[in-house]
């Protein structure tokens, strides 16, 4: 097969997907590389020539990969994921609304331009977790013990938390200190435990840990709702049961077994599963993965304080 892989400078140098485009290769499959923060793409006669089989993406939020892979998609082209199940999670605000919808656990959410926004919370909801609606690997995410520490930044010499971009606000899970990450390779989930980015003094050792059964529904059941075959889930283990607090699209895949291995040959599966032929590809609707027959969550309740100015 022959496949071209978007790699954003921030993962010129990583494991994943490095690795694994080198074991595409030793196994005899074409791999193309393109970086979009860094070279020339001819992207008009690449797309039209059709000569990949799926285009693959690893690039952060708000990268430029991202529209070069829905330029992929419009023609015709199988991407890896699905390339309108990326924009659902690479947009946190939209990805909590859809997954809140679908019945899946996730907290309350908030959404502002300006951090001081937040202090119309009601005080009952703090502390808050803030942080921005395209981030990504933690970055400027931030805990919030009331409404007057909403101007501070996120850490000693970070840019302001209003910086432009939209931010989304969740009220804070009480936890141990350690995250529980998700891995999806393809329908095969994977847990680990790691450190929490708001708990760094916490003292994680990260490895592979048992998958209960409730994690793995609720992990499965975002793979279906947003159409993801490879992707992270962030859950937290609270008093009422795991919450969902972020949804990654091709993440590290760290700690799971044969990762590279698994990853590439789920990558290959994917691409042999929407392509027709070298120049086939497939049209956005059947570019959708098969639905996993996954039960339905119950709806979480919803809020019934209101949001008003005269705190």
């Amino acid at each position: 097969m022959r496949l071209c892989f978007l790699v954003e400078e921030q993962y010129r140098h990583d494991g994943m997907p490095l690795d694994v485009i080198r074991q595409l290769g030793a196994w005899g499959h074409q791999v193309d590389v393109r970086w979009p923060g860094r070279s020339l793409i001819s992207l008009s006669e690449e797309i039209r020539a059709g000569s990949h089989d799926a285009w693959v993406l690893k690039t952060v939020s708000g990268g430029p990969g991202l529209t070069l892979l829905e330029a992929a998609a419009s023609a015709g082209l199988t991407t890896v994921n699905d390339v309108r199940a990326i924009r659902g999670v690479r947009d946190k605000a939209l990805a909590a609304v859809i997954a809140r919808d679908a019945g899946l656990p996730v907290p309350v959410t908030y959404a502002a331009a300006r951090a001081e926004a937040f202090a119309e919370i009601p005080a009952a909801q703090f502390p808050l977790v803030v942080k921005p609606a395209d981030g990504s690997s933690g970055r400027a995410v931030r805990l919030v013990a009331g409404p007057e520490r909403l101007r501070e930044p996120a850490a000693p010499g970070a840019a302001a938390p209003d910086g432009g971009g939209l931010l989304i606000a969740q009220p804070y899970v009480p936890n141990s200190g350690t995250d529980l990450k998700v891995y999806s390779v393809a329908g095969e989930l994977y847990a680990t435990e790691r450190c929490s980015p708001l708990h760094p003094a916490h003292a994680v050792h990260e490895r592979q840990v048992p998958l209960t059964a409730e994690v793995a529904r609720i992990a499965a059941r975002i793979g279906e709702v947003f159409g993801l075959d490879l992707y992270g889930v962030d859950i937290l283990l609270g008093p009422d049961g795991p919450v969902v607090v972020d949804i990654n699209d091709f993440p590290s895949f760290r700690q799971v077994p044969d990762a590279v291995a698994r990853v590439s040959a789920a990558v290959l599966e994917l691409a042999r599963r929407g392509t027709g032929g070298p120049a086939a590809g497939r049209t956005a609707e059947a570019a959708a993965p098969t639905p996993r027959t996954v039960p339905a969550l119950p709806r979480p309740a919803r809020p019934t304080a209101p949001i008003g100015g005269g705190r």
